[in-house]
């Protein structure tokens, strides 16, 4: 195999406690929420591609993210360092109280186990977004997982939850779901 079509695994020396934001999972099997860092770029970008219906970006963004936009966003991984959970996102700029979450992702491996939500809110439980009072994202109209995510945090931080179309399928090209604009908040985040 040669090294472009290697499949890239980061060091399971990032998947210790003493870097991890969280420790969640079982004792057999804890799961470290972390920030991104470069080596996870395509350790993301594999596990974004398994979890259909998500929208697959290049593993260049990918790379962008875990490293221009590391503070926004989080990686969980197990303890051989194998990524199974990310979040991405960012804080508005022209609101600076809003945290726009883009992409979440939990591999089969992590599933059911509340991992989506750790990620979140070890995300906003972060210095950086001490100030952020709302959650915005996207979600096609069918997809009952995103929906289901957004409804339990809604009602976990006891903030109001509003949707609105935001973008059309023509506007998506015709060949994509519309989008709409899911925003929670405002939240007390000693709530989170």
């Amino acid at each position: 195999m040669d090294a472009s079509t290697q499949p890239f695994t980061p060091s399971a020396d990032l998947a210790k406690s003493s870097i991890a934001d969280a420790v969640v999972g079982q004792a057999d099997n804890p799961l470290f929420i972390r920030k991104p860092a470069t080596e996870d770029g395509w350790g993301i970008y594999e596990l974004v591609k398994s979890c259909p219906p998500l929208d697959v970006n290049s593993a260049y963004a990918y790379l962008l993210l875990a490293t221009q936009f590391r503070d926004s966003c989080a990686v969980a991984t197990n303890e051989e360092g194998e990524i199974v959970g990310f979040v991405s996102g960012y804080t508005k700029h022209s609101a600076p109280d809003t945290y726009f979450l883009w992409q979440v992702a939990v591999g089969d491996k992590a599933r059911g186990t509340g991992l989506a939500r750790r990620l979140v809110e070890a995300i906003l439980s972060r210095p950086e977004l001490a100030s952020v009072r709302h959650l915005e994202t996207t979600i096609t109209p069918d997809n009952t997982a995103s929906w289901g995510l957004f409804k339990r945090l809604a009602d976990r931080w006891q903030a109001p939850l509003n949707s609105r179309e935001y973008f059309s399928t023509d506007q998506l090209g015709g060949e994509h779901d519309p989008e709409n604009l899911v925003r929670i908040g405002p939240f007390d985040p000693q709530r989170i």
